[in-house]
C-alpha cells in the first residue's frame, strides 16, 4: 500500500510539475510580447514628429533599427513576479536569471571588455543578483538601456548565449523541486528559454510592422465570421480620426435577397397557403410572393440554413443551420428554430449544445398533427433525436450510421415508424417511448445502390424510395406470419422495382391528388406517375439551368424546381418554365452600384457577371469571363465597368 501511496504521489507530482512548466512558458510568451508592445508604443511616440523621414529612408548603420531595440527590450525587459508556490520557484527563478543575464552581457559589451573578463563578470553578477530585481518588467526602458540593446545586438557576438546558458547551469534555483526528474526539468527550461528568444526575434518584425501602420493610422481591422479582415486607409486621408462620425438614427431593413441554396441542398422548395414559395439562401429564410413579387424573410438564424420542414399545418416551419462563429470569433452552436410563417415570429429554439457541426435533415410527424420533430446532425455518428418541440424536450437519441445520411421521415399513418436513408442503406426505426430499434432494409435480389436519396410514401403505406441508379423500389410491410423465404413480420421489403430516370432520382413529390413527381439527376427530367406508377407526362429541364434538386407542387398544375444552379423554376407540362429565382452558384466577390442608375454588378467565384435591377430586383444580363471575378467598380460616366479578376488582369 506504501509503495503505490508513494508511487500515486510522485506520478502527480511530474504532473504538476509539467502543467507548471506549461504555464510558466506560456507566461513568458505573453510577458515577452507585453514587453515588445509597450517599447514600441513609446518609440513611436517619440518618434512621431519624424514619421515622414523615417518612412522615406531606411536607419542608418549608427543608429539601432526598430526590430533590433524591440527583440531586445523583449529580453531585457521579460520578466515577471515571482510565483508563490514552491513548485514554480525553480523555473522563474531560471527564467529571471537567463534575462538578467542577457542585459547584463549587453551592459559588459559597452564597456568593451575583453570578452574573456565580460564572461566571468557575467557570471559573478548572474550568481549575486538577487531574483526579486527584476521581478516586474519596465514598459518604458531608459535611453541607457536602448543603447545597451544597441551595442548588443551591433556585436553579433556569442556572449549573450553563453551567458544564459552559464546562468542557467551554474546556479541551482533556491526551492526547486525535490524529484529525480530534476535535471530533465532543467533541460526543458532551457530548451523553452531559447526557443522563447528565437521566436521572438524571428516574428518582431511582424509584430513592429503591424503595430507601427496602426498606430499611424494606415490600417483598420475588423472582424467577419471571427477572422480578423485589415483594410487599409486610403492614401489621401490624413487622419481616420477626424473622419468618424456617430452612427446615424436610421436603421436598416433588409429589403430583397437575390439567390437560393440549391447546389448542395436538396428537398427546401415548398409552397405555403400564402401564395408564398419558402426557400432559403445564407442564414434567411426568404417568404417569396411571386405574383405580387414581394419578399418577407425570417432573420432568426445564425449561420447558414441548410434543412427546412414545413408543419401539416402549412402555417409553422422548422429549419435547421450549420455551426459558425460570431463576429467576434466565439462559436455559434447549430440548432432548430420553429417558427410562424405569417407573423414570422420565432415559437421555439431547439436542441441547442445537442447537435453536432450542423443539422443536416429533419421532419415533422403527420400520424399525430406535427406534435413532435426528428433531426439528424452532422455529427460523424449522424445522431437521430426525437423532439416534443412545443416542450422543447428530447424524447429519443441513437446513433444511425457513420456513412452520409441524406433523409428522414415520419411515416405518416404509423406514428411510430422513422424512416432513414443516405449511402448505400435504408433504415426503418421503430418509436417507443424514448428508445428507438432499428431495422435495416434489405435489397436481396435487386442491386444495391450507392446512395439512396429520397422518400415518399403511398396511400396505402408503402415506401417509395429513389436511388442513385435511377430506380424506384416500393417497400411494403409484410402483415403475414414469418414463412420460409418471405421474411419475419412487420418487415418492410421491396415488392416493386421502377427504372424511372436515366442518372439518380433526386426527389420524390407526393400530389394532393395521389400522383407522383419525380425529378432526376443526370437526365433533368420531371416525371409524372399515375395512381398504379405508370409514367403520365414528363418534362425536361434546359441545361442551362442545371440538374434538379428539389419538386414542390404548385397552385392548380404548376410545379416549382429548385436546381444545382441556384435557379427556383415554376413550370407546367404545357407551358414549360418560368425563372423566379436566380443567383450565383459560388462565392459573391465583387458588388458594385451604377453610378446614377438603379441597376448593381456583381461578380463571383463561378465566373459569372450580373447586372441586376434593384427596382424590380430582375436581372438585366449575365456574361461569363474566362475566371471568377473578385472585384468591380463604375467608371462615373456610367457606361464602363472595371472588372478584376483572380489572376490580377
Amino acid at each position: 500500500d506504501d509503495s503505490i501511496s508513494a508511487a500515486s504521489t510522485s506520478d502527480v507530482q511530474d504532473r504538476l510539475s509539467a502543467l507548471e512548466l506549461r504555464v510558466q512558458q506560456q507566461e513568458d510568451e505573453i510577458t515577452v510580447l507585453k514587453a515588445a508592445l509597450a517599447d514600441v508604443l513609446r518609440r513611436l511616440a517619440i518618434s512621431e514628429d519624424h514619421v515622414a523621414s523615417v518612412r522615406k529612408s531606411a536607419p542608418s548603420k549608427g543608429q539601432p533599427s526598430l526590430r533590433e531595440a524591440i527583440s531586445m527590450s523583449c529580453i531585457t525587459n521579460g520578466s515577471t513576479g515571482s510565483r508563490k508556490t514552491s513548485h514554480s520557484s525553480s523555473v522563474s527563478v531560471a527564467r529571471k536569471e537567463t534575462l538578467s543575464s542577457a542585459a547584463k552581457s549587453g551592459t559588459e559589451k559597452k564597456k568593451e571588455k575583453p570578452p574573456g573578463q565580460k564572461e566571468k563578470k557575467e557570471e559573478s553578477h548572474s550568481n549575486d543578483q538577487s531574483p526579486q530585481t527584476q521581478a516586474s518588467p519596465s514598459p518604458q526602458p531608459s535611453s541607457q538601456t536602448l543603447q545597451t540593446h544597441r551595442q548588443t545586438q551591433e556585436s553579433k557576438s556569442s556572449a549573450p548565449a553563453k551567458s544564459i546558458k552559464k546562468s542557467l547551469t551554474a546556479e541551482k534555483p533556491h526551492g526547486a523541486w525535490e524529484s529525480s526528474d530534476d535535471s530533465r526539468n532543467k533541460l526543458l527550461r532551457v530548451a523553452s528559454t531559447s526557443k522563447l528568444i528565437s521566436k521572438v526575434a524571428k516574428n518582431a518584425d511582424k509584430y513592429v510592422s503591424a503595430w507601427y501602420l496602426k498606430a499611424k493610422g494606415e490600417y483598420i481591422k475588423m472582424f467577419m465570421r471571427g477572422r480578423p479582415i485589415t483594410m487599409f486607409i486610403p492614401s489621401d486621408v490624413e487622419n481616420y480620426d477626424d473622419m468618424r462620425t456617430e452612427l446615424p438614427p436610421e436603421k436598416l431593413k433588409l429589403e430583397w435577397v437575390y439567390g437560393y441554396r440549391g447546389r448542395d441542398c436538396r428537398a427546401n422548395v415548398y409552397l405555403l397557403p400564402t401564395g408564398e414559395i419558402v426557400y432559403f439562401i445564407a442564414s434567411v429564410v426568404v417568404l417569396f410572393n411571386y405574383e405580387e413579387r414581394t419578399q418577407r424573410h425570417y432573420l432568426g438564424h445564425t449561420d447558414c440554413v441548410k434543412c427546412l420542414a414545413v408543419h401539416p399545418d402549412k402555417i409553422r416551419i422548422a429549419t435547421g443551420q450549420l455551426a459558425g462563429v460570431d463576429k467576434d470569433g466565439r462559436p455559434l452552436q447549430p440548432h432548430v428554430r420553429v417558427w410562424d410563417s405569417v407573423s414570422l415570429v420565432t415559437l421555439q429554439v431547439i436542441g441547442l449544445g445537442t447537435f453536432e457541426r450542423g443539422v443536416g435533415c429533419l421532419d415533422f410527424s403527420k400520424a399525430d398533427s406535427g406534435t413532435h420533430l426528428c433531426v439528424i446532425d452532422d455529427s460523424n455518428e449522424h445522431m437521430l433525436t426525437v423532439w416534443d418541440w412545443q416542450r422543447k424536450s428530447k424524447i429519443a437519441e441513437i446513433k444511425t450510421t457513420n456513412e452520409v445520411v441524406l433523409a428522414v421521415e415520419f411515416h405518416p399513418t404509423d406514428a411510430n415508424t422513422i424512416i432513414t436513408c443516405g449511402k448505400s442503406h435504408i433504415f426503418f426505426w421503430t418509436w417507443s417511448g424514448n428508445s428507438l430499434s432499428r431495422k435495416q432494409g434489405i435489397f436481396g435480389k435487386y442491386e444495391k445502390p450507392k446512395f439512396v436519396q429520397c422518400l415518399a410514401f403511398l396511400g396505402n403505406g408503402d415506401v417509395l424510395t429513389g436511388d442513385s441508379g435511377g430506380i424506384i423500389l416500393i417497400w411494403g410491410k409484410t402483415t403475414v406470419e414469418a414463412t420460409p423465404g418471405k421474411g419475419p413480420k412487420g418487415v418492410y421489403q421491396i415488392s416493386r422495382q421502377i427504372k424511372a430516370h436515366d442518372g439518380s432520382v433526386f426527389t420524390l413529390c407526393q400530389m394532393r391528388n395521389g400522383m407522383l413527381l419525380t425529378g432526376g439527376g443526370k437526365d433533368r427530367k420531371i416525371i409524372l406517375w399515375d395512381h398504379d406508377l405508370n409514367p403520365e407526362r414528363e418534362i425536361e429541364v434546359p441545361d442551362q439551368y442545371g440538374t434538379i434538386r428539389a419538386v414542390a407542387e404548385g397552385k392548380a398544375d404548376q410545379f416549382l424546381v429548385g436546381t444545382s444552379r441556384n435557379f427556383v423554376l415554376r413550370g407546367t407540362f404545357n407551358d414549360g418554365f418560368l425563372v423566379e429565382v436566380q443567383g450565383h452558384t459560388d462565392e459573391l466577390w465583387g458588388l458594385a452600384s451604377h453610378p446614377f442608375k438603379d441597376l448593381f454588378l456583381t461578380c463571383a467565384q463561378d465566373r459569372q457577371v450580373c447586372m441586376w435591377n434593384s427596382v424590380d430586383h430582375t436581372l438585366e444580363w449575365t456574361r461569363l469571363l474566362d475566371e471568377p471575378g473578385h472585384c468591380a467598380d463604375f467608371h462615373p460616366s456610367g457606361a464602363v465597368v472595371a472588372i478584376g479578376t483572380h489572376s490580377g488582369r
